[in-house]
């Protein structure tokens, strides 16, 4: 399993946005979370398919496409387009969960399934196989800076055993006050994918990254001896 940050681009600074990607990239981030709000599933509205369009060229990371709106299935084939390596959907969101994962894959990105806090793993029971990556959100959806739920360690620590009991190595990825301090907690509980904003763009974007993929470097080489 490998383990992975992703920053959030939501807490960068949009002036120089195309260079404070580069920084985390230049830095190690082999990802990069994109936080697409409707203003409708959640209170913010951020932004759409032409900023992806925009950036996608001068980046190589995994374009991890997070989409906080209603109904997504009708923007998948978009994002799809405009340059996403992968697509998660909120399940609380969805008409037909199935069909939006059937949707993704057909159009080439891996699917992703996002649960908010109060969300039971239960919703997931049916489409386990469909899933590439499960995002467990660690506060509610909508803001950036928020303190991390505590609630959840044990979620994740439930959703790590299921999918080590059907024998899938599906993605846990968390978003949500994940810190130099929170990260290793999450690690341990099962996380393998960690979304962070705030903790990588305030201050120097590239010690920040550097730091947090250290700890996630550490974590991996404890498990593997």
């Amino acid at each position: 399993m490998r383990y992975r940050l992703s920053p959030s681009i939501l807490a960068a600074d949009f002036t120089r946005l195309g260079e404070e990607i580069q920084r985390t990239e230049e830095a190690g981030a082999e990802y990069l979370h994109i936080d697409v709000m409707d203003g409708w599933f959640v209170p913010s509205i951020s932004f759409g398919q032409p900023l992806v369009t925009s950036i996608r060229p001068d980046s190589r990371q995994f374009f991890d496409v997070h989409l906080m709106v209603q109904d997504p299935e009708r923007y998948i084939g978009d994002f799809a387009k405009a340059g996403a390596d992968g697509i998660t959907v909120h399940a609380e969101a969805c008409r037909h969960l199935d069909r939006a994962l059937s949707q993704i894959h057909e159009a080439g990105c891996r699917a992703g399934v996002a649960l908010n806090p109060a969300t039971p793993l239960s919703v997931l029971d049916y489409v386990y196989q469909k899933t590439d990556m499960i995002l467990i959100m660690t506060v509610n959806p909508g803001f950036g800076g928020q303190k991390l739920i505590p609630e959840m360690f044990g979620k994740i620590r439930t959703l790590r055993q299921r999918l080590d009991e059907m024998g899938l190595e599906t993605d846990i990825e968390v978003d949500g006050g994940v810190n130099r301090d929170t990260i290793v907690p999450l690690l341990e509980a099962g996380t393998n994918v960690c979304v962070a904003g705030s903790a990588v763009f305030r201050g120097d974007i590239g010690q920040n990254v550097r730091v947090l993929n250290g700890l996630l470097g550490d974590y991996e080489r404890r498990r593997e001896s």
